[in-house]
């Protein structure tokens, strides 16, 4: 019997995130192919047995270096900066780049990783899939962009809208704490929405495994604790042994506006596609980081 080829996934963007699931797709047996435009993620990538290419998601350049069709896509690239121009760039001429790609040969399940930031609500409120977006702003207009051009595709197709992503090598409060900084950005009574990059991954794998009658559709990813920011750096000062910091009511650095308050709800993923995080809340999250 002639051997069976294993599955191929295609990875756009492998930077913190897909990083990860290269790693993990790697262990599953997959063939894994990634595009980054990052020489260091690139070799590190190939240091794994991913097959590597270099190049600007938004070129056509790479198509050709890329074999057609795949089982499983993710696009989880990021910005890169450059303001709008640069979002402009990096999600809405990626993904028509990924689209022609994709449309050479068939595609089994396409994900991509977007952001909860396109909602505008604040004041406390809970966020499903349903409510209203921005498109108005730098970066929502790209983001918004990009997922239309998805949902137009006709294939199967996750998008799923990341909370605030926190991980191994990914915490910037607990650095801030760390660094003696007596005061953070931010108001102390928003809602900070969470999730650890670990369950980000196996929110992609939940996609990626969801039973052949669940075509797609958009997902909210956060994970079931969202707290007042304050709680959260004082849960952190005392873990660390040191004082809690005052917040500024200033935006974080490069950011125009305070993320606003609100409760970003994962009820549709989880009676979807059944994830369930193994991180629930911040507390459990940070622990394993702090353990670590």
């Amino acid at each position: 019997m002639k051997p069976t080829t294993p599955p191929h996934l295609v990875i756009f963007g492998a930077g913190y995130v897909g990083g990860e699931v290269a790693r993990q797709a790697l262990a599953r047996g997959l063939r894994v192919t990634a595009l980054t435009r990052n020489p260091d993620k690139a070799r590190a990538l190939a240091g794994l047995g991913v097959h590597v290419i270099v190049d600007d998601l938004a070129a056509d350049t790479w198509h050709a270096r890329v074999s057609a069709g795949a089982e499983f896509v993710l696009n989880c690239v990021s910005s890169g900066g450059g303001g709008p121009e640069g979002y402009r760039h990096s999600y809405v001429e990626g993904m028509r780049s990924v689209l022609a790609w994709a449309g050479r040969a068939p595609v089994g399940t396409f994900v991509y990783t977007s952001s909860t930031s396109v909602y505008p609500q604040s004041g406390g409120v809970r966020v499903d899939e349903d409510a209203s977006i921005d498109a108005t702003r730098e970066a929502g207009n790209a983001i918004v962009a990009s997922e239309d051009l998805l949902l137009m595709w006709t294939g199967r197709r996750f998008v799923l809208r990341l909370a605030g992503i926190y991980g191994p090598g990914r915490h910037y409060l607990v650095d801030q704490l760390r660094e003696g900084k007596d005061e953070v950005a931010g108001l102390g009574d928003y809602r900070l929405n969470l999730v650890h990059r670990d369950d980000i991954v196996s929110a992609i794998w939940a996609a990626f495994d969801a039973p052949a009658e669940v075509q797609g559709g958009i997902f909210n990813v956060a994970d079931d604790g969202a707290a007042p920011k304050a709680e959260v750096v004082a849960f952190l000062a005392e873990k660390l042994g040191l004082p809690a910091p005052r917040f500024t009511g200033e935006p974080a650095r490069g950011r125009r506006a305070i993320t606003p308050d609100r409760v970003i709800a994962n009820d549709r993923i989880k009676r979807v596609l059944g994830w369930r995080p193994r991180y629930p809340t911040y507390r459990e999250g940070y622990a394993a980081i702090l353990e670590a």
